[in-house]
C-alpha cells in the first residue's frame, strides 16, 4: 500500500497515457489488415497492399490534400491574428479589454455544433455560396481562441527588463520586438499554431455545417465509414500520428540542445 501510495500519480499518468495510446495503436495494426468484405473491423491476414497504394480509395488522397490547405491557411490566419490579439491584451489598456477577454473564450467553451449552425446561419443570409472559402473562414474564427490562449500565456510571463534593456542599448522598436520579444515568444506562437492546425485538420462539426459539396478528410472519413471503411484511412491516420510524434520529439530535442547550450561550462 505504501508503494502504490507513492506512485499513484505514476500510474495513473501512465494509464492515461495507455488509455491514448491504444486506439492508435489499433489504427496502426489494421493499416496492415487485407479485409474480405467491405469493412476493415476484423482482422483477416497481414498485406502491405494499402501502403503501398495510400490512394487507391478514389477521392481520398484528393480530401487529403485539401484538409491539409485548408488546415494551413486557417493555422497561417488563425497565428496572425491570434498573435496580435495577445500582445494588444497583455501589453495595453482600454476600454473593451475586459469583454474582449471574455469572448476570446465563447468559442472554446462553446459547443461547437453551436457555432457551426451560427457561422452557417451568417453565410446563408450575406448569401455566400458554402465551400472551400466558408470552411477557411468557419476554422480560423475557431482556431482563433486557442492560438490566443496559448501566447497570451507565454507573453504574460515575458520578464519586461529584457525589452527595457534593449532599449536602454539604443535598440528601436522594431529591432526590440524582432530580436528579443518575438524569440521569447516564439514556443507560445509555435504552440498555438500546432493546436490550431490539429484542430482544423481534424474538424469534422464545424465542417459538416458550412462545407456545401466540399469534402475533406474528416468528412471523407465519416462517409466511407457508412458504406464500408478502406484499409487506406488507417494508413493515413498512422502516417499523421507517426509525423506528429516526429514533430514533438525533434521539438523537444531541439529544446534540450538549447537549454544544454545556454549552460555555463
Amino acid at each position: 500500500m505504501r508503494w502504490l501510495k507513492r506512485n499513484l500519480v505514476v500510474l495513473a499518468g501512465l494509464l492515461t497515457l495507455a488509455y491514448l495510446i491504444v486506439p492508435n495503436i489499433v489504427v496502426l495494426v489494421f493499416s496492415f489488415n487485407k479485409p474480405a468484405g467491405r469493412f476493415n473491423y476484423s482482422w483477416q491476414e497481414f498485406s502491405t497492399d494499402a501502403w503501398t497504394d495510400p490512394c487507391g480509395v478514389a477521392d481520398l488522397c484528393g480530401s487529403l490534400a485539401l484538409s491539409l490547405q485548408i488546415a494551413l491557411w486557417a493555422t497561417i490566419g488563425a497565428t496572425v491574428l491570434g498573435a496580435m490579439i495577445a500582445f494588444a491584451l497583455v501589453r495595453y489598456r482600454f476600454r473593451a479589454r475586459g469583454p474582449i477577454n471574455s469572448l476570446i473564450f465563447l468559442p472554446m467553451a462553446m459547443p461547437e455544433v453551436v457555432m457551426a449552425a451560427s457561422l452557417l446561419t451568417l453565410f446563408l443570409n450575406l448569401g455566400v455560396q458554402l465551400g472551400f472559402w466558408t470552411i477557411l473562414i468557419a476554422h480560423t474564427m475557431f482556431c482563433l481562441s486557442f492560438v490566443v490562449v496559448a501566447v497570451k500565456a507565454r507573453v504574460l510571463s515575458m520578464d519586461p527588463r529584457l525589452e527595457e534593456a534593449a532599449r536602454d542599448l539604443y535598440a528601436g522598436p522594431f529591432q526590440t520586438f524582432w530580436r528579443v520579444t518575438l524569440p521569447i515568444a516564439a514556443p507560445g506562437i509555435a504552440a498555438g499554431a500546432m493546436l490550431a492546425f490539429a484542430l482544423s485538420f481534424d474538424d469534422f462539426i464545424i465542417t459538416n455545417f458550412n462545407s456545401g459539396s466540399t469534402v475533406t478528410f474528416p468528412m471523407f472519413v465519416w462517409g466511407s465509414a457508412q458504406r464500408g471503411t478502406p484499409v487506406q484511412i488507417n494508413v493515413i491516420g498512422t502516417a499523421m500520428f507517426a509525423i506528429a510524434v516526429l514533430v514533438v520529439v525533434a521539438g523537444q530535442l531541439i529544446s534540450n540542445r538549447r537549454q544544454k547550450a545556454a549552460l555555463p561550462k
